[in-house]
């Protein structure tokens, strides 16, 4: 491979707004092929149930078995998972599930009400989803975080049944994600993955429930399948790849800043990591300590590719305008890596997570600092926010008329349903009016 370069951008060039267009322009549209091929995966779920499920897994990872029974794993096995963790391990799961869950009961919504003066009620009764599917990756990209960041808030929330959807592709299972589901409380889990999981889940077979709520990462069939099936069950996010943004005054180390890209860019080859400074010198720096560290990685190729098709180190002439970038780009991480981070604060708009100081790296998000790390990519944190209890819970209107309030607010629905034309509406109110 050629030698590495990145690009770099100055704000004051005529061209910076096309060039940041560019760079931030991604389109995670499934091709024809995939389209088709999940179409046809979720066409025969629907309609086979079990028997389809049980043909793609043997098909897909290499399994063999008769009934998809087979696939489930009990209880008892998922507490050996956990019992069975290097003492350490264990504590860094309890110690971050412990973390998650305080954080998480902050965010829980509660029903509400008030009474106006005639008497007539009004207020808002919020109520736990029933059953969540959580899609987790398997085999060898396996995230037992992910399973604490789904599972944890569902939990919280109040939903009753929480079904795990994992793929263990050549049988390859993995222990961390199995223990992460025996603490966060998931209550089934089945060794299937793919787009015939999320079909399972969506429209339930004879052995895997119907759920309400799919949630949880996956690959491009996955999240095609997701997309299809939304609106027979809801669903989280069609995530992109992965992003972090650094604001950075250059007084970091800029190692520190070097590793903070590059614990985004290890994702994969489409994750964008960016640094946005005021200081010339820094970049300089920065870029040198890429140079260093990149052969030092154990998935270099993977950071190198990212850092050639999608890293941008980008020079602007304050923090103030750094800000301006940042919200344009709405990152799904972002970095205040600055002397006195707070008073950018009320300047970020737009951002999935925000990092603050220089003592804050991403990767303690991703983990253990307890907010929950399944964020909006691609610019979507101009209108959305993190999975949290929310996504969890419903909200269903409370209205209760008295009388009087009834005949009041009957002449004024009665006029404003007849000047749409709606008589029936009209008249249902206009019972209610006293004469």
């Amino acid at each position: 491979m050629s030698e590495l370069v990145i690009k770099r951008f100055d704000s004051t060039q005529a061209d910076f707004s096309e060039q940041m267009g560019q760079l931030l322009a991604w389109e995670a549209v499934s091709d024809d092929k995939v389209n088709q091929i999940v179409n046809e995966i979720l066409k025969r779920v629907r309609a086979e149930g079990d028997s389809a499920v049980v043909e793609y897994t043997n098909r897909f990872d290499g399994t063999s078995v008769d009934h998809l029974a087979e696939l489930e794993m009990s209880a008892e096995r998922l507490q050996a998972a956990l019992d069975g963790l290097p003492a350490d391990q264990r504590k860094a799961l309890e110690i971050a599930a412990q973390r998650v869950q305080a954080y998480h009961e902050r965010q829980k919504g509660e029903s509400w009400q008030y009474t106006e003066a005639d008497g007539t009620m009004l207020g808002q009764k919020v109520t736990p989803v029933d059953r969540v599917g959580l899609y987790v990756p398997g085999g060898k990209a396996a995230y037992p975080s992910s399973v604490l960041m789904n599972a944890m808030p569902a939990k919280v929330a109040g939903v009753k049944e929480i079904i795990m959807v994992v793929p263990t592709p050549g049988g390859v299972v993995n222990e961390l994600v199995l223990a992460a589901a025996c603490l966060a409380g998931v209550d089934r889990v089945f060794c299937v993955g793919g787009a015939q999981a999320v079909a399972a889940l969506a429209y339930g077979t004879e052995t895997i429930p119907q759920v309400d709520k799919i949630v949880g990462p996956g690959n491009i069939f996955v999240a095609t399948a997701k997309r299809a099936v939304f609106g027979a069950v809801g669903i989280d996010m069609i995530a992109g790849p992965s992003e972090i943004l650094v604001v950075c005054d250059g007084k970091t180390n800029p190692d520190w800043v070097a590793m903070d890209l590059f614990s985004q860019a290890e994702h994969d080859e489409d994750a964008q990591p960016i640094l946005v400074t005021p200081d010339a010198d820094f970049i300089d720096a920065v870029e040198q300590s890429i140079h260093k560290l990149l052969p030092t990685m154990e998935r270099k190729e993977i950071i190198e590719i990212s850092l050639r098709l999608r890293a941008a180190l980008i020079k602007v002439k304050d923090l103030d305008e750094a800000m301006e970038v940042a919200n344009r780009i709405a990152p799904e991480h972002l970095e205040l890596s600055v002397e006195d981070p707070e008073s950018l604060l009320p300047k970020v708009r737009h951002a999935g997570a925000i990092f603050m100081g220089r003592y804050t790296a991403e990767a303690l998000g991703d983990y253990c600092a307890g907010p929950n790390h399944v964020l909006p990519t691609s610019g979507t944190a101009r209108f959305s926010s993190p999975l949290g209890v929310y996504d969890f819970q419903k909200r269903s209107s409370l209205i209760m008329f008295s009388e009087e309030g009834a005949s009041e607010m009957g002449k004024v629905a009665s006029v404003l349903a007849r000047g749409e034309s709606l008589t029936a509406h009209a008249r249902s109110a206009e019972y209610r009016i006293k004469e």
